[in-house]
């Protein structure tokens, strides 16, 4: 069946149906004088506006929906291009360390590359959905530590810490990570010793509680990138009111809140 032929003749429907209505409504005030006279007109013209005003009431309905269609449209297009941005270079910064890796130390090399195939695989399927399950991200989120502590050759204290009622809870895929990496990148890769990342997942009916302490060197100036605004933009087109994103600073210590409904 040819839908849009038939879209198109019911395009056609309303119109010739409206022109109707127009010629009818012209009639009505040039020849008033004539059909005044008849029987059953004051009848026909309360029938006439009645009908006139439901047209009106349904173009102006189909008019709205239109352009919240747009807008939703437009809105998820958005998001699917923020989304795309979230983690490339945090991927090529990989390879270029797994490229130096392969002649020192073979077996590490392979670890590396089935962990960053992992998330590779998972931001590039799961991160185009438009939900995932809590337990993804955090499996993800893992997996991003996992891989960091592989690739440094120092210390590195790094406690994550999950207290999760409902796993399946669904959340925006590739949400926190953003979060974490700036943790890693402001912190632990300036940092030479005693560096260290605290972070803990919450989650209570529907609600969602992320915390991330990192310190940090104060005498490095770190530019502001465009992960965070990426992260803002993308939790207000998709949790407008339902999300409070705070960051303080005290000493050297760097302290991120995020506060979700969901």
């Amino acid at each position: 069946m040819n839908f849009k032929f038939l879209n198109r003749k019911k395009i056609i429907t309303i119109r010739n149906f409206r022109i109707v209505l127009t010629v009818i409504g012209l009639i009505i005030v040039f020849f008033n004088d004539i059909f005044g006279k008849l029987e059953g007109f004051v009848e026909f013209l309360a029938f006439y506006f009645i009908i006139v005003i439901i047209t009106i009431l349904h173009w102006l309905f189909v008019s709205i929906r239109s352009i919240i269609n747009l807008k939703n449209e437009k809105q998820k297009t958005e998001l699917m291009h923020l989304q795309s941005q979230v983690n490339p270079h945090f991927f090529f910064n990989m390879l270029n360390n797994l490229y130096g890796l392969v002649d020192k130390d073979s077996e590490k090399a392979k670890k590396l590359i089935l962990k960053l195939s992992d998330m590779m695989r998972y931001s590039i399927y799961e991160g185009q959905k438009e939900y995932v399950t809590l337990q993804e991200e955090v499996d993800f989120i893992s997996n991003y530590i996992e891989l960091h502590k592989m690739r440094y050759h120092k210390n590195i204290n790094i406690k994550f810490d999950t207290t999760i009622d409902d796993e399946n809870l669904k959340v925006l895929p590739l949400l926190f990570i953003i979060l974490v990496e700036n943790a890693f990148k402001h912190g632990v890769e300036v940092l030479r010793n005693n560096a260290f990342i605290n972070l803990s997942i919450t989650s209570k009916q529907n609600e969602i509680f992320l915390k991330i302490e990192n310190n940090f060197d104060k005498e490095e100036n770190s530019k502001k990138g465009i992960g965070l605004e990426n992260l803002k933009r993308r939790l207000e087109l998709v949790y407008p009111k339902k999300h409070q994103l705070t960051s303080s600073i005290k000493d050297d210590v760097y302290t991120t809140e995020l506060k979700l409904k969901v």
